[in-house]
């Protein structure tokens, strides 16, 4: 990665500006909480969740409950991995059949990314459909693929996705009771969960004004929670202005987001939020997110409880998932498949409520 290839070159109106403009009112939740008898009964604690999903799509929690030692053991294990020479770590290489293990051609929105990545499942094997047709029954298995080197990043893997699968679990009810639901309505959707874990590792980039490590993107799954170091590059696209904001690493914090399926679920109440990330040309940048997906037999619409007025048609995460991991691997001529392919315009809701109204 040593000279910018035309393939990671943003186009103009994409190119990140050097001068940072750091995050103000980014929310910082303090769930130590949790930790009582209450747990998430609290309401001073689901408001401020409410509020940050409902204002920013982004918050950082701390007194989280992931013991750091689990992340340390992480964070030193996927930098000794990182570091070794190519051909070591491209003897567990992705590819369309076996799309969890190392890789580092991944682009966003058709741009390469200047980065390279090694993605594990939680649930190991994960099943999904066999193919992305609409009448497609069979299901295949995901299965990991571990490197002999370093001999502790298995273990450290898995250890660490344990404690964030509580976490998520414990954030994903927060949110159920900033919606008016019941603290367990989204616990059904997780039993046989297709949540994976990626280890992100950005080298220093001789063009950062040209290149990201990231492009502009959103999260398709549900939820993300984000450990990131401290040389920070992580950008927030504001939703009041639309200006890129860098979120500031807070020490021992996680980064959390909601994702497209919340977006839907929640029939918009909360909002998927875009993001990207910077790449500087002196430090090289860690980061750890974890994916966390529903089951994939989830048909996703928005959730009856919390609509009179669904503004996307049901789609299925399995299907979606599929056609997401099979773009990884191929550079497309047309935009991926997004949420918004199935989000009803304002004229067809009005045309529904005609119909309704000539009904009733």
């Amino acid at each position: 990665m040593g000279e910018v290839d035309p393939a990671f070159i943003q186009d103009l109106e994409h190119r990140p500006k050097l001068a940072i403009i750091e995050a103000e009112g980014i929310p910082l939740v303090d769930l130590s909480v949790l930790n009582s008898a209450d747990a998430v009964s609290d309401g001073s604690l689901v408001s401020d969740i409410g509020d940050a999903c409902k204002k920013w799509g982004f918050f950082q929690v701390i007194n989280h409950g992931v013991p750091l030692e689990k992340r340390k053991k992480l964070e030193k294990a996927a930098r000794e991995f990182f570091h070794q020479p190519l051909e070591e770590k491209v003897k567990i290489r992705r590819d369309e059949v076996r799309v969890y293990g190392y890789y580092e051609t991944e682009h966003t929105k058709n741009v390469r990314d200047w980065k390279e990545v090694f993605d594990f499942t939680r649930q190991n094997p994960t099943i999904v459909p066999a193919s992305t047709r609409p009448d497609e029954e069979q299901v295949v298995e995901w299965h990991n693929q571990w490197p002999q080197y370093p001999p502790q990043l298995r273990e450290a893997c898995e250890e660490y996705a344990e404690e964030v699968e509580k976490l998520c679990i414990k954030l994903m009810e927060l949110i159920a009771l900033s919606l008016g639901l019941p603290a367990d309505s989204f616990n059904g959707f997780f039993k046989d969960q297709t949540s994976f874990v990626r280890l992100n590792h950005y080298p220093p980039c001789p063009a950062p004004e040209l290149a990201l490590g990231v492009g502009r993107h959103k999260d398709g799954g549900a939820l993300t929670v984000l450990a990131q170091d401290d040389v920070g590059g992580l950008e927030v696209k504001r939703k009041s202005d639309g200006v890129w904001i860098r979120v500031k690493p807070t020490p021992d914090a996680f980064i959390i987001n909601v994702g497209d399926i919340i977006q839907v679920w929640s029939n918009e109440r909360y909002e998927s939020v875009e993001h990207r990330v910077m790449v500087n040309s002196e430090k090289e940048r860690f980061s750890i997110p974890f994916f966390f997906n529903p089951a994939h037999y989830t048909i996703v619409k928005p959730l009856e409880e919390l609509t009179s007025e669904a503004r996307y048609r049901p789609y299925s995460w399995g299907r979606f998932l599929v056609t997401r991991k099979g773009s990884n691997f191929k550079k497309l001529d047309v935009e991926n498949i997004q949420i918004s392919h199935f989000r009803i315009s304002e004229s067809e809701l009005a045309n529904l409520f005609e119909k309704a109204v000539s009904v009733a």
